[in-house]
């Protein structure tokens, strides 16, 4: 046969050992090239065909990038909440009332002492500050001069305020409480009835309050000084003893608190005052000083005081033991007169005999001028000595 009638067989490809044998069957087949797997297609130099390294399934082949993703429309801006607005609006009403109940306030508290204003609970505003302290002494000047309930080692005692430097001023305190407020919360509080408090003042005359609790000390309590008690016709010695007295700096402020307690409350109840254990302070040689030298020439006998051509004697058995008496002070006896007594004794003897006094000018002769006379008779030894004879003319 020729070759235009050759039947085409198959042909095989060459084991894996490398080309021999049958040469043609490696290049063509019936004249159509054998393309081993893995192999580049002619006119496919890239290999793009199927299986190919740039085909479809090809080990090179890149994954389809994804679409890029379309843009998101912008977010419609959220409507306004009306709920808001309403609570602008509610603030600004509340602000402009406020503003005009303050102005309301202010206009229609005129007074020198603002309307509502009180002290311990007694109303003193809407009127002048005159009008303040009359309501304050009404309503607690009677409180401010009960005397105080003091207890001193168990004796009860009192003690006058005025006496003591202790007072309300109801004077000050009104001027403290004068005056326009301006605090919004008062004013505005005016309108409806609110109160505006204002602290008393409480004087405190620290000095005065100092003396009146060492003359209590001297009074009460268990310790007792030394003194001579002036009898019918002589003078006894009495000596002092240790004992429990007012311990005067811790009590003032004791007795202060307790004053101001009992104007605020209207309640007088009894304090116990704090007390210490105290020597006397008149020593046995001071007590026999005073009677060698005082006491005992005092009551040796009578004397007689002139004045304006009449005299009045005063004599050891009755009088003088009314009239003298001794006091201790700071360690000290001196010689104390009764004043109360004289007068009473002289039964009006020196009615209209007058004394040029300091001042230059005549005055009715007094207890005082009486007592001062008695002092130099009597420490006299004579009769003669015991008579004095008061100087009128202020030159004695």
């Amino acid at each position: 046969m020729s070759d235009d009638t050759a039947i085409l067989t198959p042909q095989f490809a060459p084991p894996p050992g490398g080309p021999g044998g049958n040469v043609s069957g490696d290049t063509l087949n019936s004249g159509i090239p054998v393309v081993p797997g893995g192999r580049n297609v002619p006119g496919d130099p890239m290999g793009t065909g199927p299986g190919g390294p740039g085909g479809p399934g090809g080990p090179g082949s890149a994954a389809p990038k994804p679409a890029a993703a379309a843009p998101r429309p912008a977010p419609k801006p959220a409507p306004a909440k009306k709920g808001r607005s309403k609570l602008v609006l509610l603030g600004v009403a509340v602000v402009c009332l406020l503003g005009v109940a303050y102005g309301a306030g202010l206009l229609m508290n005129h007074s020198d002492v603002p309307k509502g204003t009180t002290v311990l609970g007694v109303d003193i505003g809407g009127g002048t500050k005159e009008d303040g302290v009359e309501k304050l002494d009404a309503a607690l000047a009677k409180r401010a001069a009960t005397p105080l309930k003091l207890t001193v080692d168990g004796k009860e005692t009192q003690l006058a305020p005025d006496k003591a430097g202790l007072s309300l001023d109801s004077q000050a305190t009104v001027r403290a409480a004068a005056g326009s407020d301006y605090n919004p919360v008062s004013v505005i509080g005016s309108l409806f009835g609110g109160e505006r408090t204002v602290e008393p003042v409480f004087p405190v005359d620290e000095e005065k309050l100092g003396v009146a609790l060492q003359d209590l000390a001297g009074g009460s309590g268990t310790v007792r000084d030394g003194t001579i008690k002036f009898e019918p016709g002589k003078a006894v010695a009495v000596p002092g003893k240790a004992g429990k007295a007012i311990d005067v700096n811790k009590s003032m402020g004791s007795v202060r608190d307790a004053y101001r307690a009992q104007v605020e409350t209207g309640s007088a109840r009894a304090v116990e005052l704090p007390v210490v254990t105290r020597e006397p302070t008149v020593t046995q040689a001071e007590l026999d000083r005073a009677m060698k030298e005082f006491a005992e020439p005092a009551m040796s006998g009578l004397i007689t005081i002139r004045a304006g051509g009449k005299e009045i004697p005063f004599g050891p058995a009755k009088s003088l033991p009314q009239i003298l008496s001794m006091k201790a002070v700071d360690g000290k006896l001196v010689d104390v007169y009764d004043k109360e007594a004289i007068d009473r004794l002289c039964a009006g003897v020196f009615d209209g005999v007058m004394i040029t006094k300091g001042d230059g000018k005549k005055h009715q002769l007094s207890a005082d001028d009486v007592a001062f006379a008695m002092k130099g008779a009597l420490m006299g030894k004579t009769p003669a000595e015991r008579t004095v004879t008061i100087d009128l003319d202020g030159n004695g």
